[in-house]
C-alpha cells in the first residue's frame, strides 16, 4: 500500500537550517537585521547545565542566530525587542514518548492544549489508530501532525497488534507498512515495541519492523512491561529497541541505563513512575543524560487543568531532580536521544527558537511562549491556529456492533449444577498499569455467575468487525456501588469496547449507546446516562475544542465517582483493562489472557491451578 503524502502547497514549510544558514550567519555577524531579539534575560543552557544572567537572543527565520552578551548588533529598524525583566529563557519542552489519542484529541486540539503549558515538540506513537485504520489511520494523523505550529514528530507504530494471537485488531501493522512509512517526512522512528516476547525468541517479523527503522537511520522505541530483568531483558534489549517506558523502579532504570538504553520515566494522568525511578540519577549518581521524563498518556481533563511536560518537570524536582537537571530531562536529553540535538532542544545557534519565558525554575510558571520564534501562548492562553484535516468521513463511523446488544449477552454460564464458582479476577492497582491476577469464589442464581463484594463484571465487545461477540469476565478495585455500567471504546490496544459494571441491563444499555454516537465513554446508572463523551473519530477522538472535551471528561469522571468508584484516574484504568502486554490478567476478543505466560487461559479456576 502506498498512500499519498499531505499537500502542503497551502503552507510554507519550516526552513531547514542548511536553507537559511546564510541568513543566520549574516544576523550573528550584524550584517543583517534580525526577526526578534530577547534582552535582559537569563538564558538556560541545558546543554552545559548554567544559567547565563544578563545574556540576550537573536532570532531569524524561525531559528537562533545568535546566543550570546549582547545582542545590539543584531538590531535593526523593524526588529521585534523584547526585555525579559531578568526572567528565565529555558528551551521549549519536549515530550518524548506519548499518545495523542489518549487525550481524546486530535492533533491540532492536543497541540492547542499544551502550547499554553510550554511544550512545543512531541514525539508521539499514534498506535491507537493504527489498531482501528491501520497505515492509512497513521498516516492522517502524520498529516494533521505536520500542519501544526509546533513540532509533532510521529513514530511509526510497531505493533498491531501488540501481542499476535492473544487479541484481533481492526487493521494490522506489517514490515513493508513500517519500511513505507520510514519514507514520509514527519517520521522519527518506530514506536514502542510492546510485542518483547516476539523480539525474545527473534520473531521474524518484529526483527523485520526494527531493521527497516534502523535502515533508514531512525530511532527503535522500547517497551519491555516485565520485571525479569535476567536473559530476557537483555535479549530485547540486543534486538534494537533503544529505550523504555515502563520501568517501575529504580532498579529498572538502572538496568535499562546499564544495557545503553534510554530511560524514560513517566507522569501522565494514571502513571505515576519518576518518584521511584529518578533515584537512579539523584541518589545513585547515574549519568543523566540517559534519563528522559515523558507522559505516555494524558486525558484532557489533565491538559486543561493540571498541564503537560511543564508538569513533569515540576514533579522531578518535587522528587528531588535539581532544577536544570529535571529540565534536561525534558529537553536535550530527549532531542540526542531521537538524533535532533542540531535540531531543538537547546538554546543554541541553529536549533529552532522554541522556548519559555517563566519567573522561576522549581515552579516553573508558564508565561509566554515562543515557537518557531512566534509568541504562541501567554498567560495561559493559545494564541496561534492548530489547523485542522478534513478527516474522511468513515473514520466517524468505526463502532460495528453487528447485533442489538442486551443483557443477556453480558451473562457468565456457570457450570452445569454449580452453586458457586471460583473465577479469575483481574485486579486494578492504583496509579500503576499492570494488574493483578486475583481469584474469588462468586455465587450462581439460575445457572448465571453473579459478582459480589468488590467483585464486578467485564466484558470486551467486538467492534470492529460487527461480530457481534462479547467475552465477559470478572475486574476488581473500581468500588462500584448498585445498578452501574461503565463502556468505552478507547480500549487499548485493539481498540474494541470495554464494559465494566455492576448490572448486565445497563451494560448494555451503555455499550449501545456508544454504537449510537459513534465511540467514546458513558457512564450509566439506574437505567440512566449520567455522562457522555463523544470520540466520534475512530472512536478514540474529537475534533472540539479540549476544553468542551476536558468538561465532559470531568462530567465522567464525576459520574465514575457518583457510582461509588474512588480510584485516582479510573477512567484510564479502564482503558488498560485490554492491554494484553502489560501483565498480569486482561481481557481480550479472544478470552482472558495471562500476560505472565502470554496466553489464554480458563476463566473457572481449574483443579491444577
Amino acid at each position: 500500500m502506498h498512500l499519498k503524502t499531505l499537500d502542503m502547497d497551502t503552507q510554507t514549510p519550516f526552513p531547514a537550517w542548511p536553507d537559511v544558514a546564510a541568513d543566520l550567519v549574516a544576523v550573528a555577524a550584524g550584517r543583517t537585521p534580525a526577526d526578534l531579539v530577547l534582552t535582559n534575560a537569563q538564558v538556560v543552557l541545558v546543554q552545559t547545565r548554567e544559567v547565563m544572567e544578563g545574556w540576550q537572543v537573536a532570532v531569524a527565520k524561525g531559528r537562533f542566530a545568535y546566543v550570546g552578551p549582547d545582542a545590539g548588533h543584531c538590531i535593526g529598524p523593524d526588529t521585534q525587542v523584547v526585555d525579559l525583566q531578568g526572567k528565565y529563557l529555558v528551551p521549549g519542552l519536549c515530550d518524548a514518548h506519548m499518545h495523542i489519542e489518549s487525550g481524546m484529541l486530535t492533533p491540532a486540539e492536543f497541540a492547542r492544549a499544551v502550547i499554553p503549558h510550554g511544550t512545543t515538540s512531541m514525539f508521539t506513537d499514534p498506535h491507537e489508530i493504527a489498531n482501528v485504520f491501520g497505515l492509512r489511520g497513521v498516516k492522517l494523523m502524520h498529516d494533521e501532525a505536520l500542519m501544526q505550529p509546533v513540532n509533532i514528530f510521529t513514530q511509526m507504530p510497531s505493533c498491531a497488534p501488540s501481542a499476535p494471537g492473544l487479541e484481533t485488531t481492526g487493521f494490522e501493522i506489517t514490515p513493508e507498512d513500517v519500511a513505507e512509512a520510514m519514507t514520509w517526512p514527519g517520521i522519527v522512528g518506530l514506536g514502542e515495541m510492546m510485542n518483547f516476547p516476539g523480539v525474545v525468541a527473534g520473531d521474524p517479523k518484529m526483527l523485520a519492523e526494527i531493521a527497516a527503522t534502523q535502515i533508514a537511520g531512525k530511532t527503535v522505541g522500547g517497551h519491555y512491561a516485565s520485571p525479569d530483568l535476567g536473559p530476557a531483558f537483555h535479549a530485547y534489549v540486543a534486538g534494537g529497541p533503544a529505550d523504555d517506558h515502563e520501568g517501575t523502579c529504580e532498579e529498572d532504570a538502572i538496568a535499562r541505563m546499564r544495557q545503553g538504553m534510554r530511560s524514560m520515566i513517566r507522569l501522565g494522568s494514571a502513571w505515576y513512575d519518576i518518584e521511584a525511578q529518578i533515584t537512579a540519577v539523584t541518589e545513585r549518581g547515574l549519568d543523566p543524560r540517559n534519563m528522559i521524563l515523558c507522559t505516555d498518556d494524558c486525558h484532557s481533563g489533565t491538559l486543561v487543568h493540571d498541564g503537560h511536560m511543564n508538569r513533569c518537570v515540576r514533579h522531578a524536582i518535587d522528587c528531588g531532580a535539581e532544577p536544570l537537571l529535571a529540565l534536561q530531562m525534558a529537553t536535550i536529553n530527549t532531542a540526542t536521544h531521537f538524533g535532533l540535538e542540531r535540531e531543538l532542544g537547546q538554546i543554541a545557534p541553529g536549533r529552532r527558537a522554541d522556548m519559555i519565558v517563566t519567573s522561576d525554575l522549581r515552579s516553573l510558571p508558564i508565561e509566554v511562549v515562543y515557537a518557531r520564534g512566534l509568541k504562541v501562548a501567554e498567560g495561559g492562553v493559545c494564541l496561534v491556529d492548530c489547523p485542522h484535516l478534513d478527516w474522511p468521513e468513515d473514520t466517524r463511523n468505526s463502532v460495528y456492533l453487528g447485533k442489538a446488544l442486551k443483557a443477556a449477552d453480558f451473562e457468565v454460564k456457570a457450570p452445569e449444577g454449580a452453586n458457586a464458582v471460583t473465577v479469575k479476577v483481574i485486579g486494578v492497582v492504583e496509579n500503576q498499569a499492570p494488574t493483578e491476577a486475583l481469584t474469588a469464589e462468586l455465587p450462581v442464581v439460575d445457572g448465571v455467575v453473579e459478582g459480589e463484594g468488590g467483585v464486578c463484571q467485564i466484558a470486551l465487545v467486538e467492534r470492529h468487525r460487527g461480530t457481534g461477540q462479547v467475552t465477559n469476565g470478572f475486574v476488581s478495585g473500581f468500588g462500584y456501588q448498585g445498578r452501574v455500567a461503565v463502556a468505552s471504546t478507547v480500549a487499548h490496544d485493539s481498540h474494541h469496547m470495554i464494559v465494566v459494571g455492576t448490572d448486565r441491563d445497563s451494560m448494555a444499555k451503555a455499550a449501545m449507546r456508544l454504537g449510537e454516537v459513534g465511540g467514546g465513554v458513558a457512564v450509566w446508572k439506574d437505567g440512566e446516562e449520567l455522562a457522555l463523551v463523544e470520540l466520534p473519530i475512530a472512536g478514540l477522538m474529537s475534533d472540539s475544542p479540549a476544553e468542551e472535551v476536558a468538561a465532559k471528561a470531568q462530567a465522567m469522571v464525576e459520574a465514575m465517582a457518583a457510582c461509588g468508584c474512588t480510584l485516582n484516574n479510573a477512567y484510564m484504568q479502564h482503558s488498560l483493562l485490554a492491554l494484553v502486554v502489560i501483565p498480569s490478567l486482561r481481557i481480550s476478543d479472544l478470552g482472558i489472557v495471562d500476560v505472565t505466560r502470554f496466553e489464554v487461559t480458563d476463566l473457572f479456576v481449574t483443579e491444577d491451578e
